[in-house]
C-alpha cells in the first residue's frame, strides 16, 4: 500500500465542530468512521488523538473512545510509537469484500422485489433522473452520493434491519472505491443503465432476474476496482 501520509490542517478542519445531541464519543466515532470509509482521510494517514480533539473542540476522551472502536472494526491500526493509521486494503481484502457484499446485495434486491409497495419505487425512479442529469450535465463529483442512495433506497425496501446492517459493515471498508468507478464517465453511464434494467425487472417482481442483475453489477465494479488497485498499487 501507499507510504504513511500526515493529513494536512484543511482536512482536519473539514470534520467541524460536533453537534450536542449525541454522546460525544459516539457522534466523534461517526464523524471519524465517515471521513475514513470516504476517502477523506486516505490509507496510512496518521491520526493523533490531540489533534482531532482539538479539531472537533472536545477532550481526548471521547476522540480516544472513537479511535478505539474503529480499531476494533480494523479502519484504524495503533503505531508502536503511538498514534494511529488509517488501514489499507488488499487485493484480497477487495476480492473478498466484493463477494461477500455480491451475495448480500442481490438477496437484498431481490427481497425488495418480493416485498415493495408500487409507490415506493418512486423515490428510485427520481435517483436515476438525478443520476442521468448530473452525467448530462459533467457533474461527476456527484455521482457518488447519488448511487448510494440508490442502492439504500433498493435494500431499505427489503424491510429488513438485519440485512441492511449487514450490508452497511461490508460496504464500508470499500466506500473509498466507489469514486474510482464513478470518475470513469463510460462506467457512470453503464451504472446507470443497470439501475434502469433493475427497475424494469423489479416493477414485474422479476425476483431471481433481479438478483443476478444486482450480482452482476457488484462484481463488474469489483474487476473496474482490482484493475485500478493493481495499475496504482
Amino acid at each position: 500500500m501507499s507510504r504513511q501520509s500526515a493529513i494536512d490542517a484543511g482536512t482536519i478542519r473539514g470534520l467541524k465542530s460536533l453537534p450536542p445531541k449525541k454522546s460525544l464519543g459516539q457522534t466523534a466515532y461517526e464523524k471519524l468512521k465517515q471521513a475514513v470509509v470516504r476517502g477523506d482521510f486516505p490509507p496510512a494517514s496518521h491520526l493523533v488523538e490531540n489533534k482531532v480533539a482539538a479539531a472537533l473542540g472536545i477532550s481526548r476522551t471521547p476522540v480516544r473512545e472513537a479511535i478505539h472502536k474503529l480499531e476494533r472494526e480494523g479502519l484504524l491500526k495503533r503505531f508502536p510509537s503511538g498514534g494511529y493509521f488509517v488501514v489499507g486494503l488488499s487485493r484480497e481484502d477487495i476480492e473478498e469484500t466484493f463477494g461477500i457484499r455480491s451475495a448480500l446485495e442481490s438477496y437484498a434486491a431481490k427481497v425488495a422485489t418480493l416485498r415493495h409497495k408500487e409507490k415506493e419505487l418512486l423515490p428510485l425512479e427520481e435517483k436515476i433522473r438525478q443520476y442521468h442529469e448530473c452525467l448530462d450535465e459533467d457533474r461527476i463529483e456527484e455521482l457518488t452520493l447519488i448511487n448510494t442512495e440508490f442502492h439504500d433506497l433498493l435494500y431499505g425496501l427489503s424491510r429488513s434491519p438485519k440485512l441492511i446492517r449487514l450490508i452497511n459493515e461490508v460496504r464500508d471498508p470499500v466506500y473509498r472505491f466507489r469514486k474510482v468507478l464513478l470518475n470513469v464517465k463510460e462506467m457512470a453511464r453503464l451504472s446507470n443503465e443497470d439501475h434502469k434494467l433493475m427497475m424494469a425487472h423489479i416493477r414485474k417482481r422479476d425476483a431471481d432476474v433481479v438478483e443476478k442483475l444486482v450480482r452482476e453489477h457488484v462484481l463488474r465494479g469489483r474487476e473496474v476496482i482490482l484493475r485500478h488497485f493493481d495499475l496504482y498499487e
